[in-house]
């Protein structure tokens, strides 16, 4: 999709980040990959489009209660948290609020969210999409024009089964697949430090191979970034020196990557026509 929205005008590049099933990490991801590209001198913004499961707020510490500022009585000003621009439907609703909607309802309100969100000069708007591939996804990948998508997977079978669908669902909608993030590769025992391949090993990397795109990083399963995450303090911003930090910023650095060689890749392709 080449024609941005209004409300899109101040936003470089969208990047989708998505899981085929919940569970995976998804948001953690999100969160600390949208810290370490802030890190990276870059201006990031964060949608959360998970309707009935925001988590964002939270993970950046965003008091409850928190009311977006509008302007010109139709958008909402993103919340800045750690120097970062986001915007969630939590900020529009009660904390403890249930949402149970029905798909018009929550398609209604995400699209209320795309359209009415008046982004401030971004070079990357990340989209926390929610897990699945349903009508929610199918309305986020045809409104917006998203750039690419990266899939958050575990190595276990079954979370990659449901990340192929994920692939499949963008490769319908046209949007290419960056790459493939996998979380929780080893986990890392808090008493004594060792590495465990609890949920087996290679599947990212197998998955990325047979879909022909990029195993962008492999991130540990450690109690600091569970921690940090619920504290509202992403771990790259709460420890950047650290080891786990440091593997965010290097996810970040392939990422930054490999948008810029998706648009020089890209550049071919405009065509010119005369009338």
């Amino acid at each position: 999709m080449s024609q941005k929205l209004e409300n899109l005008a101040g936003v470089k590049k969208i990047v989708a980040i998505s899981s085929g099933k919940g569970g995976v990490g998804k948001s953690t991801v999100t969160a600390n990959l949208a810290a370490a590209l802030s890190a990276q001198g870059l201006r990031i913004g964060v949608l959360d489009a998970d309707i009935y499961g925001p988590s964002q707020a939270m993970m950046f510490g965003v008091p409850a209660g928190t009311r977006p500022k509008t302007a010109e009585e139709k958008y909402f000003i993103p919340v800045v948290a750690h120097g970062i621009q986001t915007m969630s439907i939590s900020y529009l609703i009660d904390e403890d609020t249930p949402m149970v909607w029905r798909g018009p309802m929550v398609s209604s309100a995400l699209q209320q969210l795309l359209m009415q969100t008046q982004w401030d000069d971004l070079d990357l708007l990340l989209i926390d999409m929610p897990p699945g591939t349903g009508d929610i996804q199918l309305t986020l990948s045809q409104k917006v024009p998203v750039d690419g998508a990266i899939v958050v997977t575990t190595p276990q079978d079954i979370a990659l089964l449901d990340a192929k669908k994920g692939i499949e669902m963008f490769r319908k909608v046209d949007i290419p697949v960056l790459g493939i993030i996998e979380n929780m590769s080893v986990h890392v025992c808090s008493n004594c430090g060792h590495v465990d391949p609890i949920f087996g090993e290679g599947g990212g990397d197998k998955m990325a191979e047979q879909y022909q795109t990029k195993l962008l990083g492999q991130l540990p399963l450690a109690m600091p970034i569970r921690v940090q995450a619920d504290s509202g303090t992403p771990i790259v911003i709460a420890e950047p020196e650290s080891e786990y930090a440091n593997l965010y910023q290097s996810v970040a650095a392939v990422v930054s990557e490999v948008l810029a060689n998706h648009t020089q890749a890209e550049a071919p392709f405009i065509n010119i026509m005369d009338d």
